[in-house]
């Protein structure tokens, strides 16, 4: 599995809740809970943390529009 993809994912799970969409933030909050002294590195985490929420962002959205659909065929 991809270094990036592996730490990125761990530290979703560890500090979930902590991270959205903007990834000036997301640089912020990762400073915080782990010491990266690669920029490269540092970068490519939070692009990749940032990613992951917007996905997961959008599946929302979709869902939700999905139920208002589904209300609205049944009334």
């Amino acid at each position: 599995m991809d270094v990036v993809r592996r730490l990125s994912q761990e530290i979703l799970v560890k500090y979930p809740g902590m991270f959205g969409v903007d990834f000036k933030a997301n640089k912020e909050q990762l400073a915080k809970v782990a010491v990266i002294h690669s920029k490269m590195m540092r970068n490519r985490i939070v692009g990749k943390i940032t990613k992951t929420m917007i996905a997961a962002a959008s599946e929302g959205e979709e869902e939700e529009a999905e139920t208002e659909d589904e209300a609205k065929t049944a009334e």
